[in-house]
């Protein structure tokens, strides 16, 4: 169980941090319709998603960190 945790959050860390990228890089008009924060024709960043997105996958990465430590007990 703590292995199959640990890497489904690397997974998701490494998801979240592309996506942050992603809404750094693309302007909410073309977005994929999927992706919070799509708006059709805007031209707007969304700095304020991106930076919740690679936060929360830093988290994830800080998580799976601690999860493989060695047991203490």
């Amino acid at each position: 169980m703590n292995r199959t945790l640990t890497g489904l959050a690397v997974i998701l860390g490494i998801l979240l941090i592309i996506l942050g990228i992603v809404y750094w890089t693309v302007p909410a008009g073309s977005l994929p319709g999927f992706i919070p924060g799509a708006e059709a024709g805007s031209t707007v960043v969304h700095f304020k998603h991106g930076l919740g997105s690679v936060i929360v996958g830093l988290a994830l990465f800080a998580f799976a960190w601690f999860q493989s430590g060695p047991k203490q007990g």
